[in-house]
């Protein structure tokens, strides 16, 4: 018996085919000279006009539509309890480590939790991500440390922060028992000294100081209050290790942190009735609160290749997570330096303009697809942990092609595939 077949299906199943055979492919490649467009340097995109706008804190500012472009950092310290030879001024043992990795774990929930500003009063400042949190790092190959460590020191022990005898800026206790410094903030808890306590205008509550990338407090032990409760202290000095002032005096180099009188807690009279920060940088009961412009401040210095902030941080950019892709879609650009853990692609319609450093992981690349554009302005792209990353991978597809411009001096070092200073004018 005959099969007859109906001819409309099978001239749609003939068109279907033919149409699926002319397809463009999708071909990539690594980018090369010859397919960089080099565009003039005008004003806006001048080396003097970038370098000014990478060491600007709002370059810095998370982007709460981009956050993912904003990767968490985790900055590396260890603490030290010093005691008097009798081990009777300080927490000792078990009770002492609990006790330093509760304050840790305090201080970085107070990180993960921004508060909205007390002042100016009706003020409308943006409440940002932090993006930061603190682990506690033992050296390296030691199975038996805990980054908690112990010292029994008459001469040295103690902390006195007013009085002709004041020693709060002396390093001596650094110099003597710090542990990797220079990589990781050393915490030094400190028992005040009796003599001082003795007196009656010496203030013997918890208190801290900022020595370069290290930090004394003291007073915990003798205030005998809970771990959470020197959490703020924590903060507001680890605060001045990345660069950030004292707030209520107008002059920090930020213009959302107002002048203010510096009430501690609000009081029946004025000022204190009303004009109460919470300021994370001012003194005060709570010390919750980041402004932008200090987020922003403390990020730059975290991105500042030469920075010792810097050294302080777990170098997450060295490994390509593979899991993740970072996929731009819109217009975007990256005007401060960033840190990377992830590929790139630079998706159809698309655009990222670098105008800063950019640090790729080990064998991470930049792909753009057809009808996606890279911006290359005065941007340095390279692996900041000794090993190389892949290039710029462009993509085509028929007529449609990605791009990749080229503006200034751009730099290109540490990839497998760079093009660096080929670009000819």
């Amino acid at each position: 018996m005959l099969k007859f077949i109906n001819v409309n299906w099978l001239y749609l199943l003939i068109l279907s085919s033919s149409l699926w055979c002319c397809q463009p492919k999708l071909q990539s490649y690594f980018c090369t000279s010859t397919d960089v467009i080099k565009l003039p340097t005008n004003k806006t995109s001048s080396f003097l006009s970038i370098t000014n706008s990478c060491r600007t804190p709002t370059a810095y500012i998370p982007d709460t539509l981009h956050l993912e472009h904003f990767p968490m950092r985790y900055i590396r310290l260890n603490i030290h309890f010093v005691n008097a030879s009798d081990s009777s001024k300080n927490y000792v043992g078990e009770e002492a480590i609990a006790f330093a990795y509760n304050l840790v774990h305090n201080a970085n929930t107070d990180l993960q939790q921004n508060a909205k500003m007390n002042l100016p009063i009706g003020n409308q400042t943006p409440v940002l991500p932090i993006n930061f949190q603190y682990v506690i790092t033992p050296k390296e190959n030691d199975p038996t440390d805990k980054g908690v460590y112990f010292h029994f020191d008459d001469e040295l022990c103690y902390y006195v922060h007013k009085g002709t005898n004041r020693n709060h800026y002396n390093r001596e206790i650094i110099n003597k028992y710090g542990v990797q410094v220079g990589s990781v903030i050393n915490v030094f808890i400190m028992p005040h000294h009796p003599d001082s306590v003795a007196s009656p205008t010496y203030i013997s509550s918890g208190v801290g100081v900022a020595l370069g990338t290290n930090i004394k407090m003291a007073g915990i032990y003798e205030d005998g209050k809970p771990f959470w409760y020197y959490r703020q202290i924590l903060n507001h000095e680890v605060g001045h290790v990345f660069g950030l002032h004292h707030s209520w005096a107008g002059n920090d180099g930020c213009e959302d942190t107002p002048h203010h009188p510096n009430c501690w807690n609000y009081t029946e009279d004025a000022p204190c009735n009303t004009l109460v920060s919470n300021n994370v940088m001012d003194y005060n009961a709570w010390q919750l609160a980041w402004t932008p412009c200090q987020i922003g401040r403390v990020h730059e210095a975290m991105s500042e290749l030469n920075a010792r902030q810097r050294q302080l941080l777990v170098p997450t950019w060295c490994d390509l997570d593979e899991s993740k892709t970072l996929v731009i879609r819109d217009s975007i650009h990256w005007q401060g330096a960033k840190d990377v853990t992830t590929n790139i692609v630079v998706a159809s319609g698309g655009i990222l303009r670098l105008s800063c450093r950019l640090a790729l992981p080990k064998g991470a690349s930049i792909t753009v697809e057809p009808g996606g554009k890279l911006i290359l302005n005065e941007a340095h792209l390279h692996n900041d942990c000794g090993e190389t990353w892949q290039g710029i991978v462009l993509q085509t597809k028929g007529k449609i092609k990605g791009e990749v411009q080229w503006i200034g001096n751009v730099k290109m070092e540490n990839a497998v595939y760079a093009i660096q200073n080929e670009v000819q004018e």
